[in-house]
């Protein structure tokens, strides 16, 4: 690794425990994070299995607070977070007037005027300021806390087991995309059952001078039950089964929520006016001119990234995300198409190293735990 890089990136508050561990280290969205510790099959399989435990610190934490901090949300982001019920979540996106998306965000609901925003690693300061400048003229401040804290996960069967004998809470009555104050570890924390693996978990917020303490913890309590510590790579092809979008490949400035299939998040119903409405407005009254679907390759090779996408001789669509699925044990992508080529059952083409290689168009997700 060069000094170069080392110069403009930041370590996770818990780069000594990835280096005790053995992890591979790379630079991703201005952080320096682990990739992988044993493999990304291995750590894969064992969230599926068991449970994984992820450094997630490079995320962006705004806390927005006031009394009119709920309003000042909604005319910023798409969602409309004062329906949210105090200690509830909601997926959400924060678009520019053409009704690109921006980012695409949890929010929660931590008191009447009190609401935590968690953003993508390379998006975090650029919706910071976004944040800032939408939230002018509104009795609501925005409290940046993303360089101060640490933010652990623990996600599969098994998180539970790993998570309730070191917390007060109870995570019996916690319920999905739900969050609840509470100790961890003696630690006090925000925890949240949410993730970004298709599995059960928790995402557990701390300062971040005691994250080192925090995945001690959990890491002491997951290994007799067979937890593993989970880098980037294992992340990436667990919520791509799990039909995930990830910001950058398969979301970004070029997209909107109708396109991504995500058009549930946009409530044009809620009172007032918010950034990118005319826009949204329009498409959805209009239709997209592309959809976001799921792709199983039937042909052998890995649709990837930047793969162009045909119908026949007609360029229809390109590829956003791809990989060899460790659990389907088949070649699974996601794509943009053109909406007449987007229904299950549809057989199209990827260009893979300059072949045509059948794909068929499935139904998302590719993987849905049993619950």
């Amino acid at each position: 690794m060069t000094g170069a890089l080392e110069a403009n990136t930041r370590p996770s508050p818990l780069a000594d425990r990835h280096a005790a561990l053995g992890a591979k280290i790379i630079e991703f969205s201005g952080w320096l994070m682990p990739l992988q510790y044993r493999g990304i099959l291995e750590e894969h399989r064992a969230v599926r299995e068991r449970a994984g435990l992820f450094d997630l610190s490079h995320m962006g934490e705004l806390f927005v607070e006031g009394p009119q901090a709920g309003a000042a949300l909604a005319a910023a982001l798409v969602s409309d977070p004062p329906r949210l019920a105090v200690g509830r979540a909601h997926y959400s996106m924060i678009c520019a007037d053409d009704g690109g998306i921006l980012d695409d965000l949890i929010v929660y609901r931590l008191a009447d005027e009190r609401f935590l925003v968690v953003a993508n690693a390379g998006n975090a300061q650029l919706v910071s300021d976004a944040l800032a400048e939408r939230l002018e003229g509104y009795r609501a401040v925005l409290d940046d806390r993303s360089l101060a804290m640490a933010l652990c996960a623990v996600q599969g069967p098994l998180a539970s087991a790993i998570l309730q004998p070191l917390t007060d809470v109870a995570l019996a009555d916690l319920r999905y995309y739900a969050i609840a104050e509470g100790e961890v570890a003696g630690i006090p924390a925000l925890l949240a059952r949410t993730g970004y693996t298709g599995e059960d978990g928790f995402e557990i917020f701390v300062d971040g001078a005691r994250g080192g303490t925090l995945w001690d913890a959990l890491f002491a309590a997951g290994e007799p039950l067979g937890a593993l510590p989970v880098g980037l790579g294992a992340r990436d092809t667990l919520r791509l089964e799990a039909g995930m979008p990830l910001y950058g490949n398969d979301l970004d400035r070029s997209t909107n929520p109708y396109e991504a299939n995500l058009g549930r998040v946009v409530r044009l119903d809620k009172e007032g006016d918010f950034s990118g409405r005319a826009a949204l407005d329009r498409i959805a009254r209009d239709g997209p001119t592309r959809l976001l679907v799921g792709l199983a390759v039937r042909g052998r090779g890995i649709a990837r990234h930047g793969h162009p996408v045909f119908a026949g001789d007609r360029r229809s669509g390109i590829v956003t995300s791809g990989t060899q699925s460790p659990t389907l044990g088949v070649p699974i992508a996601m794509a943009y198409v053109a909406p007449g080529d987007a229904r299950a059952g549809t057989m199209l083409g990827v260009e893979i190293r300059e072949r045509a290689v059948e794909a068929e168009v499935v139904p998302l997700p590719f993987y849905r735990r049993t619950r």
